[in-house]
């Protein structure tokens, strides 16, 4: 399927095109033939996102807000700072499709399709897969799941606060790195070259995380690549946030295991690894073990095959 067949990810004629015809000479730096290249659309939308970024966290610091911590994830940190996040990238890629000349939803999120069937396919895949990963590790002897961590109203408080916070969380990777991003570079360099740009990345920037080690990176990788497969085949990123979402929410919370190094108070076991790192993850948890590898590639070839290409 080309980018051109793909209804959310179509390229458009923008009004935005050289002042005086085809480009050449200098004008070729900044215009092609059709209209401002994709770096500089891209460049640009950054900026905007890094503007709004700053003014939302100056705001949320003179509100005295929680902040992320580099040692300690918590659920209402996670949710200011993807909440800031999810509301500078979609401002951002706002007011780069009014400069361009395109509707938001060609960016990836359609609103007609919010919270529809796709969002919650993805939703009971990114639940299958942590399972998948978790009870695989434990059937091998490297996880416990210990007892309860907490009790009554606060489990169903916290498993809501988290799911909360993971949906921002979901809207604001998949967003950010496949949608306006994708689309946008997409347009130069084509749907694939531009998703593995960015899924490289997606990796090394989790390298930020505290405890995050190069496999647990190149995990990351391997998932955004997934989530770009999905993207493709689905028309849009709804599928994508389901699963991106409920997947660290299962990991998070419901088996309480650490997500990039991080382990978050307010989880519902007490759980244990134990085991060589190959097979747990170690300190970066089962996105680094080898298990997370297998069951990517499972579920990539078994996506491939439930939602093939349309021609």
């Amino acid at each position: 399927m080309t980018l051109e067949q793909n209804p959310q990810h179509a390229m458009p004629q923008a009004p935005i095109g050289p002042p005086d015809g085809p480009a050449s000479g200098a004008k070729a730096i900044f215009w092609n033939e059709r209209e401002f290249r994709a770096g500089w659309r891209l460049l640009i939308y950054l900026l905007f996102v890094v503007l709004f970024t700053v003014a939302g966290t100056f705001l949320a610091t003179a509100l005295h807000l929680p902040q992320i911590d580099v040692v300690e994830l918590t659920a209402t940190s996670t949710l200011v700072h993807d909440g800031i996040g999810v509301f500078a990238i979609f401002a951002a890629a706002a007011i780069m499709g009014m400069l361009e000349g395109r509707p938001f939803d060609g960016y990836g999120l359609p609103r007609a399709a919010a919270f529809g069937a796709r969002f919650w396919q993805g939703a009971a895949w990114g639940i299958a897969m942590i399972s998948a990963n978790i009870f695989l590790i434990h059937l091998l002897g490297g996880y416990s799941f210990g007892d309860l961590a907490m009790r009554g109203s606060a489990i169903w408080g916290y498993a809501a606060l988290w799911a909360v916070a993971f949906l921002f969380v979901g809207f604001f990777e998949e967003f950010l790195f496949r949608g306006y991003a994708l689309f946008t570079l997409g347009t130069g360099i084509g749907f694939w070259p531009a998703a593995t740009a960015l899924s490289v990345a997606f990796g090394a920037l989790h390298l930020r995380n505290g405890g995050e080690d190069k496999i647990g990176a190149l995990s990351v990788f391997a998932i955004a690549m997934f989530f770009c497969l999905i993207l493709r085949r689905t028309g849009n990123l709804w599928f994508a946030v389901g699963t991106h979402a409920a997947f660290d929410w299962g990991e998070t919370f419901l088996f309480s295991a650490p997500d990039s190094g991080l382990v978050a108070p307010g989880h519902l076991l007490n759980s244990s690894f134990h085991g060589p790192a190959w097979l747990t993850g170690g300190t970066v948890g089962p996105e680094a073990s080898v298990i997370a590898f297998a069951v990517l590639g499972i579920a990539a070839v078994l996506f491939a095959i439930i939602y093939p290409a349309k021609e």
